[in-house]
């Protein structure tokens, strides 16, 4: 197929947008979508010192790349990369992350579970038990990310969370009927580092295919913990729907936005922990997971 604006061969086929896209207009659809994500929520000031969370995947590769080709010639931000090293056995390589911190040229800081919490995502499994698994490792994960975060005084943290993860969170906060996840209040208190997600607005394919188009050496593993996980069969489920109805995953992350700016919940609130002074949803505290 030619793509729809040039002419020239094209790369991949936007089902909800009825394109097809080359090389070049693909990655400018890319960047222009993300750019104006950062613009529409004022993610990006002068004087940030932003931190990608980089996990050596591709979606985190793929981010740090593009905060890096758009921030690289500006002295106003700082930007780092974070590994953390979960305690996975077999999951996680540190290796790779550095390597491609350093052939990004950007400077990486690491850390684990273990130095943060005092034990592995695998001790906490063989303790707890597996069902929620997933759960755990994404709770802790995130704390640990905004403790190292906070910690080296970054004043943003940038997830690779792109359309398809978002809905996805969505709808498993609707299947396990669990409000304050799906009303969740903005980061507003002081030991929280502000989260952003430029990848937002683009389905999972796209940020591959951005990835694939430049970055070499990323991992693609699948972690030994989610083979159980909710968020797989929502997975599956969203996206047959959304070959049939293709712009599904726009929607749901729509509604989802709409439902937030309407205000969060009387009652519900993030407050803080008694045992380790952070605030956190009161049902998703670390020190009820270790």
């Amino acid at each position: 197929m030619l793509c729809s604006k040039c002419r020239h061969p094209a790369i991949i086929y936007q089902r909800y947008s009825g394109l097809h896209l080359c090389k070049a207009h693909f990655i400018a659809d890319f960047e222009s979508k993300a750019k104006r994500a950062i613009r529409n929520h004022r993610w990006i000031k002068p004087k940030d010192r932003i931190a990608v969370a980089l996990s050596g995947g591709k979606n985190s590769s793929a981010l740090l790349y593009f905060l890096k080709k758009i921030l690289g010639t500006r002295r106003d931000v700082r930007l780092s990369a974070i590994f953390i090293d979960e305690g996975t056995k077999g999951n996680r390589d540190c290796h790779v992350a550095a390597n491609i911190a350093d052939a990004i040229g950007v400077e990486l800081i690491t850390g684990s579970f273990e130095e943060v919490f005092g034990k592995t995502i695998d001790k906490v499994v063989m303790e707890k038990g597996d069902r929620f698994s997933c759960t755990f490792c994404r709770v802790l994960r995130g704390k640990c990310l905004n403790r190292i975060a906070h910690d080296h005084d970054m004043t943003k943290l940038a997830l690779a969370i792109n359309l398809d993860d978002e809905a996805q969170n969505v709808l498993v906060n609707v299947f396990r009927g669990d409000p304050e996840r799906l009303l969740k209040p903005a980061d507003t208190l002081a030991e929280i580092v502000p989260i952003i997600r430029p990848f937002l607005p683009i389905p999972a394919r796209e940020v591959a295919l951005y990835a694939y188009l430049h970055v070499e050496g990323f991992e693609i593993r699948q972690c030994p913990h989610s083979h159980n996980a909710l968020i797989n069969d929502v997975h599956s489920l969203l996206n047959d729907y959304t070959w049939r109805h293709p712009s599904t995953k726009y929607a749901i992350v729509n509604l989802s936005e709409q439902l937030v700016s309407y205000g969060f919940m009387p009652g519900t609130h993030a407050d803080i922990c008694p045992v380790r002074g952070e605030s956190d949803l009161s049902e998703y505290r670390p020190c009820r997971m270790l």
